[in-house]
């Protein structure tokens, strides 16, 4: 049952019966710091003169000890949630508690209408309570909030909001989970190599208490009410409900912003966030391994974080729950790039991290309809964000000048190192983490296509940055062949990355994007192969990475080489080429590319050895079959035609 403000009211009662398991926290520390204020060192590099600090402020600081301020906070949250009868919690009031009177105030600016209006509450002590909720703000707003509030916030020189996301600097998805109800555990995809770890519902609304009592506890609480996927007849309401400004800011840049008018009429969302990241789960509840959870219950279409503060939780959350909803619509949900030629032919990029995803993507001749998630229905091809979400570490001006000149006003950086003076940003540093990112919305791309729509993709293109140096720079795709490396998503990590690595690492995440995927990888594998066929789609597998041998011994492919073979897939002039087949994989390779040497399109001819080419060749394809086994008993109903059809399009020998 929804309550007046949208929300749905929590149940206390009813609940199943489960056996509670003891699990431990045997997570090691992200960041190297023990305590905020360590942290927050971190954050900022000396420099002289100082920047002028507020005394009293620092003396009243250095007066209590990291036990006694936390112990202070802990008090606070018991003493507002003191009783066993609360039913509703503490009341709701609009606008921030900072500006007195605004509680009452008659009129309120556009991006405020969704204020949720005060509910009738059982008398309870947390009922003496208030809960200002501060809805739709503007990016200044929120700045002035994080600024205010937010320790770790800061203005850096070019107007970017820089901020810290705590002890975890990254996803944490051995601590994502999700509800295995009847429907989930009928349709989802679990067991060895699925991303889907089960949890009961009894579970998720333990966590969800949880989090809505920490929400409650607070002084105020921050909502948006945002869109996923920019094609109209298929957008999906998200509803945001976070502690930090931050987490606003950045949910504010990366899903599509409504008009006001669009604000007005909201409604109840199809799916709502509740991220109470700075308090941690009661890791002696089931299911928990850590102290941090992020459970997504898709039947309530709700999700629940608790114990990390790293905000990309939110944002690959509702990835995921495309990658649900979208199929059953019968609209392909895709982790790639997009962009669209002057012509209006679109094409599309995966690959994992280290391909040229992001950079072959990046092209100013032609319009980019988006970065990272896609879907692809019958309307064509529609970005599901409203943003972009950039790695910085070494980010240059040089390199990548459209991200660099993004970061601006309104744009978030996450976990950055910055002159303490200047406030200039030192994208080599990794103080805090090597994952730094930037958040802005998609518009601060020059070439940005608004809105982010485009007709049916041309060009299917798999990238893999291949550090054993066999497979061909490119190679044309069969129907058959396109869902076989689709659903591989095969790239190599090259030696020196890690510890003890001597030789190229082969990895392989299922749909380039393993982590968020919900249906078996098949399922998406056919429905792109389905929609390549009616719409007349060309499956391309380009390597990014060695030739003439493994990495160390071997050449990385020139960059102007692929850039001229990504160029002739989207003129058109590999469809006309003369092809011929290589062993063991079964590739059609071009003979001839403009602008491309011809001896380097078959790899072979590149290796002075050919006896260790054809040993790492078998080698790389026995990787690929072993990798594929957890895939080959999949079966529509009782069939496994198209199983047999996709094993038989990799590698013979």
């Amino acid at each position: 049952m929804a309550t007046p403000n949208g929300l749905a009211q929590i149940e206390t009662n009813g609940r199943k019966k489960h056996e509670n398991v003891v699990c431990h926290d045997d997570s090691a520390a992200p960041v190297r710091a023990q305590t905020i204020d360590e942290l927050h060192s971190l954050q900022r590099k000396r420099s002289a003169p100082s920047t002028p600090k507020d005394s009293a402020a620092s003396a009243f600081a250095a007066a209590l000890t990291e036990e006694q301020r936390e112990e202070q906070q802990l008090q606070s949250i018991s003493a507002s949630l003191a009783s066993l009868t609360r039913e509703t919690g503490p009341k709701v009031v609009r606008g921030d508690p900072a500006r007195k009177g605004e509680a009452s105030a008659k009129s309120t600016p556009a991006h405020h209408h969704q204020h949720p209006a005060a509910p009738t509450i059982a008398v309870s002590d947390s009922s003496l309570k208030s809960t200002h909720v501060l809805s739709n703000l503007s990016p200044a707003e929120l700045y002035e909030q994080a600024i205010k509030y937010e320790k770790g916030s800061f203005i850096t020189s070019t107007g970017a909001l820089a901020t810290l996301s705590g002890a975890k600097t990254g996803r944490a998805p051995r601590d994502k989970r999700v509800v295995k109800d009847e429907a989930a555990a009928r349709e989802l995809w679990w067991g060895k190599g699925s991303p889907n770890i089960e949890m009961d519902e009894h579970t998720f609304l333990i966590n969800r208490e949880r989090a809505v009592d920490y929400l409650n506890s607070l002084d105020k609480v921050f909502v948006n009410d945002q869109f996923l996927n920019w094609d109209p007849e298929n957008r999906i309401k998200v509803r945001i409900i976070s502690a930090r400004a931050y987490h606003s800011l950045f949910m504010h840049n990366m899903c599509i912003r409504p008009t006001d008018e669009e604000l007005e009429n909201f409604g109840t969302p199809d799916f709502t966030i509740y991220n109470a990241g700075q308090f941690p789960c009661n890791r002696y509840t089931h299911y928990m391994t850590s102290s941090s959870s992020v459970a997504i219950n898709l039947a309530r279409r709700e999700m629940v974080i608790l114990g990390t503060q790293y905000a990309g939780e939110m944002k690959k959350g509702l990835f995921g729950l495309m990658h649900y909803l979208m199929p059953k619509r019968q609209i392909l949900s895709l982790h790639s790039g997009c962009n669209m030629g002057k012509g209006g032919d679109v094409a599309l990029f995966f690959g994992l991290s280290g391909t040229g995803k992001t950079t072959l993507s990046t092209d100013h001749n032609r319009l980019l309809i988006g970065d990272d998630e896609h879907c692809w229905s019958d309307n064509g091809v529609s970005n599901i964000e409203g943003g972009c979400y950039a790695k910085c570490i070494d980010l240059s001006r040089e390199k990548e000048p459209d991200i660099w000149n993004a970061i601006k006003f309104g744009t978030v950086l996450e976990n950055v190192v910055f002159d303490e003076r200047t406030r200039e940003v030192d994208y080599t540093d990794k103080s805090v983490t090597e994952n730094t990112r930037a958040a802005y919305p998609i518009e601060y791309i020059p070439n940005a296509k608004i809105p982010c729509v485009g007709p049916h993709p041309k060009n299917v293109i798999l990238l893999a940055c291949d550090a054993f140096g066999v497979l061909p720079p490119v190679s044309k795709l069969n129907l058959a062949q396109t869902m076989y490396h689709f659903i591989s998503g095969y790239t190599a990590l090259v030696a020196g990355t890690e510890e003890g690595i001597k030789e190229p690492q082969a990895t392989f995440s299922a749909c380039f994007g393993a982590a968020f995927i919900m249906l078996h990888p098949t399922k998406y594998a056919a429905m792109l192969a389905e929609k390549m066929q009616k719409y007349g789609a060309t499956g391309w597998l380009v390597n990014t990475g060695w030739s003439g041998g493994r990495y160390g011994v071997g050449k990385r492919i020139k960059l102007p080489y692929t850039r001229k073979i990504i160029d002739a897939i989207h003129s058109g002039e590999l469809l006309t080429a003369s092809y011929k087949k290589t062993e063991v994989f079964g590739l059609e390779i071009p003979t001839q590319i403009d602008g491309v040497p011809s001896e380097i399109l078959d790899p072979i001819n590149t290796w002075e050895d050919k006896a260790a080419y054809k040993e790492t060749l078998l080698k790389l394809a026995g990787l690929f079959k072993n990798n594929f086994e957890v895939f080959a008993s999949y079966k529509i109903g009782d069939d496994s035609s198209l199983t047999d059809e996709i094993l038989a399009a990799g590698p013979s020998f």
